[in-house]
């Protein structure tokens, strides 16, 4: 995450947190499309924010760059790190899966912060993204709310094709995608195959 995109998140917490309460349609859609790929084991979130995501998913250690985001998640009991994802304090091959939900879009350079999360994936695990998809009705809506928004400003989205290269750049192998968010943003959905049309897509990949 870029040194503007922690100032931001560290001065609007209490709304990030609090958009979650605001938006349980999009938010409940959004873990239901996670979960198809969570395996076991131990688990990281980079970009763990207030840890809305790692608590329930099983990841049991957040690393972020804002403070008072990680004050959030440390609530939801979750070990948290101060850093950033470009480069991660943790050794080779330690853990078992590493999910980077809506964090690819805040970094400058996100190639390295996959290439930084397969380095300390085991042999076997699971790199899983999850992002807005900028082809969907729901990324162009973003697009064009982005100079009036102080978050989506700061956001560059991706496809799920570019995100898909990004794991061939790294040497993940691309395994499989889900996605939700195609007809409504104000109701639970249920998630569908692939990562073309969905708003949110998630995408699996597998280091061997």
């Amino acid at each position: 995450m870029t040194k503007n995109s922690a100032e931001v998140f560290d001065r609007n917490w209490e709304d990030y947190d609090d958009w979650f309460e605001r938006h349980k349609g999009i938010y409940f859609s959004e873990l239901k499309a996670l979960k198809k790929v969570i395996p076991e084991g131990l688990g990281l979130e980079i970009g763990v924010g207030s840890g809305r995501f790692a608590q329930p998913l099983g990841a049991k250690i957040g690393i972020d760059p804002s403070r008072n985001m990680l004050k959030l998640a440390k609530k939801r009991n979750i070990q948290v790190i101060l850093g950033t994802g470009e480069n991660l304090p943790f050794k080779d091959l330690t853990f078992d899966f590493i999910l980077v939900i809506i964090t690819l879009c805040f970094v400058k350079n996100p190639v390295g912060v996959m290439k930084e999360a397969g380095r300390i994936l085991k042999r076997g695990g699971r790199l899983i993204v999850g992002e807005i998809n900028r082809d969907s009705h729901l990324g162009q809506l973003y697009e064009a709310k982005r100079e009036k928004n102080e978050f989506y400003k700061l956001a560059a989205f991706y496809s799920g094709n570019e995100i898909i290269e990004m794991f061939n750049k790294v040497g993940i192998r691309y395994a499989e995608s889900h996605q939700t968010l195609m007809e409504s943003i104000d109701m639970e959905e249920e998630p569908k195959r692939g990562a073309d049309k969905g708003g949110f897509v998630v995408l699996s990949g597998i280091k061997e």
